[in-house]
């Protein structure tokens, strides 16, 4: 089921704004676990529409994004909380509350090495999430060995 229908079900009156083709996901290749590459794909839509374009979404209006984007954020630590995942919860709540700041203190550029260090937290590869880079002040490494994030 795509992350449209998912969301339109859950709040219908978004459903004529979604978009027919959104494209490929972001995180396909690094995290194995389908319900948790389902969700990491709703926050990071969530994300994009706090502070970017979404991908999935077309012609809302800016607090409409907002909300739609809350819902998004919800919809994800809920399924994982269904789940009894709270390993994950724990990471995207992290996330979620980290990149907030990076916006809010002006390092918008922090946001990506957080994704890349949650999605690798939520991989096999097990990786020290968001919190841990966030302390450290250290970015990880891209997959091609830079630090530009994903």
């Amino acid at each position: 089921m795509t992350l449209a229908r998912v969301l339109a079900e859950v709040e219908p009156s978004l459903a004529r704004h979604a978009a027919p083709e959104p494209g490929p996901g972001r995180f396909s290749g690094l995290v194995e676990d389908p319900d948790r590459l389902f969700v990491l794909e709703a926050v990071y839509e969530g994300y994009l529409m706090h502070y970017g374009t979404p991908r999935t979404f077309r012609g809302m209006d800016p607090d409409l994004c907002l909300l739609a984007g809350d819902a998004l954020y919800a919809l994800g630590l809920a399924r994982l909380a269904e789940r009894g995942d709270v390993a994950a919860v724990w990471e995207l709540a992290d996330l979620i509350s980290l990149t907030a700041r990076a916006h809010a203190e002006g390092r918008p550029e922090v946001a990506d090495s957080l994704w890349l260090a949650t999605a690798r937290a939520l991989s096999e590869e097990g990786a020290p999430g968001a919190q841990e880079v966030w302390r450290a002040g250290q970015p990880p490494s891209a997959p091609d060995g830079s630090s530009r994030g994903l």
